[in-house]
């Protein structure tokens, strides 16, 4: 079967799957959340900032998805209609993240990052855990730093590598005005990192390992309890080494936004989502 006739049969699958759920069917409710929860988390962590925050975020964008399942007309993949009412719910979210708060740019943030840098590497036995933990911590902060229409569009373009199409059917605008805000987003990360990130440039004065003692002291990090480079891993998805490995394969700006491991929903509060379905009360619009 060639390329379209493979694209028309996992179509025609989502649209039986779907009519399936709008029915009442369980098992495909059950198949559309577990098909949705990770992808959906991975966007709101992106956009807020916390797993804390993306859990509450992810719950509230599959009630609201489901609740609107009825109304899907195959205009886009599952998936991609399925974005587009995280985006806009995430859009419109009461702030939280502490990065948000205070309103931190990029131009400040460069400027925490040369406090505290030590002279010479980390060298403890769990250097590499740690390092790991900086920088995922640290590329996390620096899309905070965006304003969330540019955040959005970064993600969506440069971190999913989603098409011009789909990013814009996704924030409702079109595809060149879509294409101008991913590229005013990319020229303000990719000055940034160039300029602060050794990762990315040679001449950069950061490294990950050189910022694990100030982590540690002002709390950033916290050695016993790291929150992205332990985050549970989807079945089958990318760990921490091999997201660390394709960054610096690629050895790029983008790839240091991008090359965080596959994560997996938290299961607590989806399993509490599957109570709902299973119960038989949860209203689905048709």
């Amino acid at each position: 079967m060639d390329s379209a006739g493979t694209e028309d049969a996992d179509r025609d699958a989502e649209i039986a799957l779907v009519a399936r759920a709008v029915a009442g069917e369980q098992a495909a409710l059950a198949q559309v959340v577990r098909g949705l929860q990770d992808p959906l988390y991975r966007l709101a962590l992106r956009m807020t900032g916390r797993p804390a925050d993306a859990e509450d975020a992810t719950q509230e964008i599959l009630l609201r998805v489901l609740g609107r399942l009825g109304s899907w007309r195959a205009e886009a993949k599952l998936l991609t209609w399925a974005y587009r009412v995280g985006v806009n719910y995430l859009i419109n979210l009461r702030r939280r993240s502490p990065q948000e708060r205070i309103d931190l740019d990029l131009d400040q943030f460069a400027a925490g990052l040369s406090d505290g840098l030590a002279d010479e590497d980390y060298r403890g036995p769990d250097a590499a855990l740690l390092s790991g933990e900086v920088r995922l911590g640290c590329s996390q902060a620096m899309l905070q730093c965006l304003a969330r229409d540019e955040r959005v569009a970064f993600v969506l373009g440069e971190v999913f590598e989603l098409s011009s199409a789909d990013a814009a059917y996704i924030l409702g605008i079109g595809p060149a005005a879509y294409r101008k805000r991913l590229e005013r987003a990319k020229k303000r990360i990719g000055t940034f990192l160039t300029a602060t990130c050794g990762v990315v440039s040679e001449q950069a004065r950061c490294r990950c390992s050189r910022r694990i003692d100030q982590a540690l002291r002002s709390g950033r990090i916290d050695r016993d309890n790291p929150v992205y480079a332990a985050h549970r891993i989807g079945v089958g998805g990318r760990t921490v080494v091999d997201a660390e490995a394709q960054m610096i394969r690629l050895h790029d700006a983008a790839a240091v936004l991008r090359v965080h491991p596959d994560y997996a929903a938290p299961q607590t509060k989806l399993r509490a989502i599957t109570g709902m379905l299973e119960s038989g009360r949860f209203p689905l619009l048709d």
